[in-house]
């Protein structure tokens, strides 16, 4: 199975060996070289990458990489077998390698990570507490005007309290495919609205973000076969300060 999945970097860190992996820096547009593929070549957005984040990565690959399954994940972000009392060099262990991923990728056609349920919140009020809510206003509107028939799927989904997340995924080539011309159709449409519209501080990372609320609207009603894994961390996740950060969100508005 021919399967790259990118490791999207902004520095130097370390990578897995399996060759199933890409490590590749994302941003690398006028930034000093760090050993890996650039998101710079061929037909690219590398200059995008302070609001478009890991995508700058995807559109690279998407438009000059070749593979039979495409995948993403982060530097410090894998898919892998979880365990929450792990060390860092355990937790590389736990990465998953090229047997894996065949194993997993067997009779399906996208590989996901575990969903966050967010219990008290819909996808849409999450984002809204969080960001503006002009901006998923604006996603639904262009989502009316180019894809119409994602309108539906649009709405079920912000009103759901589950989503997948990190814009992580593992896909045949040719969903990939079909997928990043409905994102990037949606979001550069979605740029040009901000430019106008909005300063270019609101606009840092907002890609991103974005984005991760729309690879669920672009599964809904496609009858695809996915398989959920676990994601593993390389580094400690702050809970203290991201639930301070929650409830100053639902309290005052705003990013915490």
């Amino acid at each position: 199975m021919n399967i790259k999945i990118l490791v999207a970097a902004h520095k130097k860190y370390w990578m897995p060996e399996d060759d199933v992996y890409l490590p590749l820096h994302v941003g690398r547009a006028g930034k000093s070289d760090l050993g890996f593929v650039g998101d710079d070549s061929g037909d690219n957005i590398s200059q995008k990458n302070s609001s478009f984040c890991e995508l700058t990565g995807l559109y690279w690959a998407w438009k000059n990489l070749s593979a039979d399954w495409l995948g993403l994940c982060h530097y410090r972000r894998y898919f892998g077998r979880k365990n929450f009392f792990d060390g860092v060099e355990t937790v590389k262990q736990r990465i998953y390698q090229r047997g894996d991923y065949e194993k997993l990728l067997d009779g399906v056609d996208v590989l996901l990570p575990t969903q966050r349920n967010y219990y008290i919140e819909t996808v849409r009020s999450q984002y809204e507490h969080a960001h503006s809510p002009r901006d998923l206003e604006q996603i639904e509107r262009i989502i009316g005007e180019l894809y119409p028939e994602s309108l539906r799927p649009f709405r079920a989904v912000m009103s759901r309290r589950r989503l997948h997340l990190w814009n992580m995924f593992v896909m045949r080539r040719a969903l990939a495919d079909e997928y990043c011309q409905w994102l990037f159709d949606i979001l550069f449409e979605f740029e040009r609205w901000m430019t106008e519209n909005a300063k270019p501080e609101e606009q840092a990372r907002l890609f991103g973000f974005v984005a991760e609320r729309l690879l669920d609207v672009w599964l809904c009603d496609k009858n695809l076969r996915t398989v959920e894994t676990d994601v593993v961390m390389l580094e400690n996740v702050n809970w203290f300060k991201k639930g301070s950060a929650f409830i100053k969100r639902k309290l005052f508005g705003g990013r915490g």
